[in-house]
C-alpha cells in the first residue's frame, strides 16, 4: 500500500558507492519524506511503525527511506516507495494474543516425580560414609 503522492516528498542525493565519474555528476540516491501523521494510521498500527522505522523516524513524525541501491533514479524510486509499501503492511500486522493455559494435573505430578528421581541420583554421588 503506498500513500498518496501528496504526502510523499522526493529529494535526489548524489549517491555513494561504485559509478565512477557518474556518481560525482548524478543525484540518482532519492530520499523519501512522510509525514507520518497524514498516513491515518490506527493506533496499533503508529506505534508498531514507530518500532519498526527506529532511526529513519525523526522528533517530529516524519519517516525518511533513502534508496541508493542502483543507478538510476527511477529504481532507487522504485525501490524506495517498495520499502515505504512493506514498512506500512508490516505495520499492519497485529500478533495473536497469547492465551494463558495451565499444566495437567499429570504434568505436574510427573514433574515432580522426574525432580524426585534427579534428586536421588545426586543424593547417590555423595561421599560415601563407613559408620
Amino acid at each position: 500500500m503506498i500513500p498518496d503522492a501528496a504526502i510523499i516528498e522526493e529529494k535526489f542525493l548524489a549517491a555513494t558507492g561504485p559509478g565512477g565519474q557518474n556518481v560525482n555528476k548524478v543525484a540518482t540516491a532519492v530520499q523519501l519524506r512522510i509525514d507520518v501523521f497524514k498516513l491515518g494510521l490506527l493506533p496499533h498500527a503508529y506505534a508498531k511503525l514507530k518500532l519498526l522505522a527506529g532511526s529513519k523516524l525523526t522528533a517530529s513524525g516524519e519517516l525518511l527511506i533513502t534508496a541508493r541501491r542502483f543507478r538510476t533514479q527511477d529504481a532507487n524510486r522504485e525501490d524506495a516507495r517498495a520499502r515505504l509499501s512493506e514498512l506500512i503492511a508490516e505495520a499492519h500486522v497485529r500478533q495473536a494474543k497469547r492465551v494463558k493455559t495451565k499444566p495437567s494435573r499429570a504434568a505436574k505430578a510427573k514433574r515432580v516425580d522426574e525432580k524426585k528421581g534427579r534428586s536421588a541420583v545426586k543424593a547417590g554421588r555423595g561421599k560415601v560414609r563407613v559408620d
